[in-house]
């Protein structure tokens, strides 16, 4: 914390959970970290949220301190876990029951609210650690034969229900063993891994390509999700993902070179090509699909030289949203190459942020008012540039000249450098909030430039219908055509089935309003509703052809995972697709 409480401090829980107990498998990340909010925005919260200090004066509900124990006993027959011992190893499968939970559920707010109800809707019988793509291949094959449901537990960041165990069976567990490099390639710019590979672990290696491979220089392969500590590699390519610095290195889409499958047919592997017109483009087909055609075993990524030192930092503050908005579109359009990240708050996001970045701590925060940059009007961008020295410099220079152009004040890179700090650290906070009854989760959806304006206006309508809520929104991966909007709702709430209501009702407003209904998150079990409504029932209909030759009998990720066997009655059809 940036200072200590003078006044009245929440008791936050800052020692780390309990080895086995139900606190490790919900709280976010490293066991040994806390972070909380400091006193200025507990301050903040508790006038936003109607709450005095009484309110933060004993825990809400189950703060989870207790070993797991559960009273669901797994179901599979013993030849059954016999046969995956043959594969693995007697001890790389798992019938306890903290194994279980802790590949049970990803870390959307319902899954965090069900752990604390002690709400176990769906656990597997069975967890599984593999070791090589050999082993995930022959696990496939048995259950295809067996019919028995297989899911995939990677990084467990999932937000959309993407991980979730609803039918039982089999999850492999991919943390522990299944994390190796297979190949790297300085020639042509490329490593192959494992798909349980962390982000952590990837950037290490390519950071340390001399000394590891003998090679020329460092590399990195450019995508931070704020997830980045806690996701792996093979959940960024089965979700479509997109990372921090997106809008200069490009999405995983973007980055990913070739991958190899194991499904119920056989080995899928693409080809490892950077441009081909070969037909439909299988790489893309099979990225996005979820674990529902097959498991990721390995991928090819492309890598970048790594220039920290050529990193040019920016921010700046705008009068308001139209006009920072315009600014924005001008950078993206301008033609003079993208920033690494770029991100643009609204008026709501920015009076949050510019306390959790300490710049109500400085004296930039005095100069607003008297240069009339008002707040809940005043809109907050930032970001910095990467790349090659001469290319990095003028990329910020063209940003810097735009941004002047519309009346944007500099903030230097203080604020940039904060955001830095925090950028994979954010999330510890909801584990804080969440002890006194206060949820936090996020949505996001594309948007084109014409229409970002009206969706940015009807979902955040939407979002506040619940009362003293807090609804922050920014722009990040950003394109010439348009954006990603990224919404935050901060709440009183502690009830899960309460917030998948609202969560509902946000969805539809994202639906309705014509956007995208996902960026990078995926669509897991939780979106898959809304799916076939946003693409077209024709259109969808090409998911359901490729669902029938891979997995004809849904062992692999069942339960509606992007909505392949949800019934009519489950699916939320709001708008016809002529209307998008």
């Amino acid at each position: 914390m940036s200072k200590p409480y003078t006044g009245f401090e929440p008791k936050w829980i800052k020692e780390p959970a309990p080895k086995g107990s139900y606190r490790s498998i919900f709280r976010w990340g490293d066991p040994e970290f806390v972070k909380y909010p400091k006193e200025s925005l507990y301050k903040l919260m508790k006038e936003k949220f109607n709450m005095t200090d009484d309110d933060f004066k004993q825990y809400d509900g189950d703060i989870g301190w207790d070993k797991v124990e559960l009273s669901s006993p797994p179901k599979m027959e013993q030849s059954h876990i016999n046969a995956f011992k043959e594969i693995v190893g007697d001890e790389f499968v798992s019938t306890s029951d903290y194994d279980r939970l802790a590949v049970a559920y990803g870390s959307t707010a319902f899954d965090l609210l069900r752990i604390r109800q002690r709400q176990f809707d769906s656990l597997p019988d069975l967890v599984v650690y593999p070791d090589t793509a050999e082993q995930i291949e022959r696990i496939v094959a048995y259950c295809t034969e067996n019919k028995i449901p297989l899911y995939v537990y990677g990084g467990g960041s999932s937000v959309t229900r993407g991980v979730e165990p609803v039918l039982g069976g089999v999850t492999l567990d991919m943390r522990l063993r299944y994390n190796k490099v297979l190949d790297f390639n300085e020639i042509d710019q490329t490593i192959t891994v494992q798909t349980g590979m962390s982000g952590p672990k990837l950037e290490e290696t390519l950071q340390n390509a001399p000394k590891l491979f003998g090679a020329k220089r460092a590399y990195t392969c450019g995508h931070f999700p704020q997830s980045f500590e806690y996701s792996s590699v093979g959940g960024w390519v089965v979700t479509r993902g997109a990372g921090q610095n997106s809008t200069y290195y490009g999405t995983i889409a973007d980055i990913v070179l070739s991958q190899k499958y194991a499904t119920p047919i056989g080995t899928i592997k693409t080809t490892h090509y950077p441009r081909e017109a070969t037909g439909p483009d299988l790489n893309q087909i099979m990225m996005g699909s979820e674990g529902t055609f097959g498991i990721l075993t390995e991928v090819t990524l492309k890598v970048f030289r790594w220039m920290p030192e050529n990193r040019k930092r920016f921010s700046f503050i705008f009068k308001d949203w139209e006009t920072a908005q315009k600014a924005a579109r001008e950078m993206m359009q301008c033609e003079s190459g993208y920033s690494s990240v770029f991100r643009l708050s609204d008026p709501e996001e920015t009076s949050l942020m510019l306390h959790l970045y300490n710049v109500d701590e400085t004296p930039l925060h005095r100069l607003f008012d008297i240069r009339g940059y008002k707040d809940m009007e005043r809109c907050l961008f930032l970001g910095f540039t990467d790349g090659e020295k001469g290319f990095s410099k003028n990329v910020a220079k063209n940003m810097k000249r735009i941004a002047k152009q519309h009346g944007g004040m500099s903030l230097t890179s203080f604020v940039t450098k904060s955001w830095e700090k925090g950028r994979f650290t954010d999330p510890y906070l909801r584990d804080a909030l969440m002890d006194f009854g206060v949820t936090t989760d996020t949505l996001e959806c594309s948007v084109n430039w014409s229409n970002m304006a009206q969706v940015h206006r009807d979902v955040r309508e939407v979002c506040h219908r619940l009362p003293n809520t807090i609804v922050t929104t920014h722009m990040s991966h950003c394109y010439p055509q348009g954006a990603n909007l990224y919404f935050i709702f901060i709440t009183r709430m502690n009830d899960a089935a309460a917030f998948k209501e609202y969560h509902t009702s946000i969805l539809d407003a994202i639906q309705k309003s014509g956007a995208a209904i996902s960026h990078h998150h995926g669509i897991g079990k939780m979106f898959a509703p809304w799916l076939e409504g946003y693409i077209g029932e024709k259109e969808y209909g090409v998911f359901r052809v490729l669902k029938d030759y891979f997995d004809p009998d849904f062992n692999m990720n069942p339960g509606g995972t992007i909505g392949l066997d949800l019934k009519d009655d489950e699916k939320r059809r709001l708008i016809e697709p002529a209307d998008k």
